[in-house]
């Protein structure tokens, strides 16, 4: 009987043993989402799932149970791939945390891009709560590329390299230099310049051409016949809101093969939005590399000083001093106070749109979101702070123009696949898939929504409950999370 007993022992303590080799062998992750809706635009995964992160990546999504330091329950929430902005034109933390309670894991200024790029790089490196990254500026490189204007170029460098940097100081500074013709000396130069800042990480090349619209076409011509050639991607903000200047940009891509995306469609056509979307689709379907965006909001926003309101705005914009909104006040233009701040410079508000157009792109699977998000000011346009909640809680939930897939590919899978051949690290980025970069979104769909707006200025979003940006925590509970600041930089391929 004792022999028996001992048997009975052996075979249990055996089990004991395979048991505990067993829990052994299960890792243990850094964090684990535990039951949440998990979307994946990309392998259409809609389901319930348990996600581990290891080392800043998703290291598993299971319907198993998952061992981890750090156990968040997300049941009843939506788990998504971080959100994309590929257009804003704030470059710090205080835009970066509004950016944050939007969604956002990347954060990228495309559309004008920033000088000096690789001590800007330096300027942010590990102090971004969110990726960032920008292009390379065209407007700047030509400015750099004449001799008279070394000292204000000199001055620029010094802001940069002290993380001084910002749209309207660049704007301010290089704007004597719009009007001026480059010789064909200054031309090379500046094709040299651009080249350069590419090999110090600039993703692509910013093109806004409408605040330079008396550049000679040969120029801006040369500018896509050197994407053309090496394949970098332009992000143009075309020379005039209408249809020639789609004409004129869809010329240049087809001619020279240059890759091309066409910034904010909805205030670049207007009115004709159907039209230039389907002129984008006539481009595609005859093999031209070319894709677009949009936000969400009626009115647009910009520096007064700009040539978009050279002589005869009204007739190009089909609008008056009134449906401009000084962002300092709220107050709307008359034409003493335009005239007024016209001289002095600053952001504008521009109310020019109608919601059908709105409609018209957003319900296009091909249009990208991205917000144009503005610098910090306390009446700032709300697209700063509120663009992809809107989206997910005006246009999918509250309007059902989208469904939630289609609209969580339009902010995450979409850009990070059109930025994929120019900035490679993208490739790992708008996805829930093991491998991926941990930069990962969890939302409550029945609740997100902007909270901004143009009467109060900005607000951060509700709804969006946590964010982590290469595996770390950055928003817990809807509250940012101090003293992280896991953010890291974009880069273009051919950083050297």
């Amino acid at each position: 009987m004792k022999k028996y007993h001992f048997k009975i022992l052996i075979v249990w303590f055996s089990l004991c043993l395979c048991q505990l080799a067993k829990a052994q062998s299960k890792p243990v992750f850094d964090i684990v989402l535990v039951g949440g809706r998990v979307i994946d635009p990309e392998t259409k995964l809609d389901a319930i799932r348990n996600i581990g992160i290891l080392n800043g990546r998703i290291a598993s999504i299971s319907t198993n149970k998952l061992i981890g330091k750090e156990l968040i329950d997300v049941k009843g929430l939506v788990v998504a791939p971080g959100f994309i902005d590929m257009h804003v034109h704030g470059r710090t933390n205080q835009e970066q945390e509004f950016q944050l309670h939007d969604g956002l894991t990347t954060a990228l200024e495309l559309e004008w891009g920033v000088e000096n790029i690789e001590q800007w790089y330096d300027s942010r490196k590990s102090k971004a709560l969110i990726n960032f990254g920008a292009s390379v500026c065209w407007p700047f490189e030509r400015f750099r590329s004449m001799e008279k204007y070394k000292d204000a170029n000199e001055k620029l460098l010094e802001n940069t390299i002290n993380g001084n940097s910002s749209l309207e100081g660049l704007f301010n500074a290089i704007g004597v230099s719009y009007k001026d013709k480059l010789s064909k000396e200054e031309s090379n130069k500046m094709l040299m310049n651009i080249n350069k800042s590419l090999a110090e990480g600039g993703i692509g090349i910013g093109i806004p051409i409408g605040y330079l619209p008396k550049t000679n076409p040969e120029e801006l011509y040369a500018v896509y016949k050197y994407a053309g050639e090496k394949q970098v991607l332009l992000f143009s903000h075309l020379r005039e809101p209408n249809m020639l200047s789609f004409q004129e940009a869809i010329a240049n891509a087809t001619l020279t093969q240059a890759p091309l995306h066409i910034v904010h469609i909805n205030s670049m056509a207007l009115g004709h939005i159907q039209m230039a979307l389907e002129m984008i689709e006539a481009a595609k379907k005859r093999g031209v590399n070319i894709s677009t965006e949009m936000y969400p909001y009626t009115a647009g926003s910009t520096l007064i000083q700009s040539a978009i309101f050279n002589e005869g705005w009204q007739e190009r914009l089909d609008m008056s001093y009134n449906n401009l909104q000084w962002v300092l006040t709220g107050e709307r233009l008359t034409k003493e106070t335009f005239d007024k701040f016209r001289q002095t410079g600053g952001t504008v508000i521009i109310h020019n749109m109608q919601p059908e157009w709105l409609k018209l792109g957003m319900e296009n699977a091909a249009v990208m979101i991205a917000s144009d998000g503005m610098p910090y000011s306390a009446l700032a346009h709300p697209r700063t702070a509120g663009t992809f909640s809107r989206v997910l809680g005006k246009y999918v939930r509250e309007d059902k123009v989208l469904d939630l897939n289609t609209a969580i590919a339009k902010i995450t899978l979409l850009p990070a696949k059109r930025l994929e051949s120019i900035a490679p690290s993208m490739h790992q980025k708008g996805r829930i898939q093991v491998g991926a970069d941990a930069d990962i979104t969890i939302f409550n769909a029945d609740k997100i929504i902007d909270k901004a707006s143009f009467e109060k200025g900005l607000a951060f979003s509700e709804g969006v409950e946590f964010v982590i940006v290469n595996g770390t925590l950055v928003l817990k509970n809807g509250k940012t999370v101090t003293g992280v600041f896991p953010g890291k930089a974009i880069v273009g391929k051919f950083k050297k």
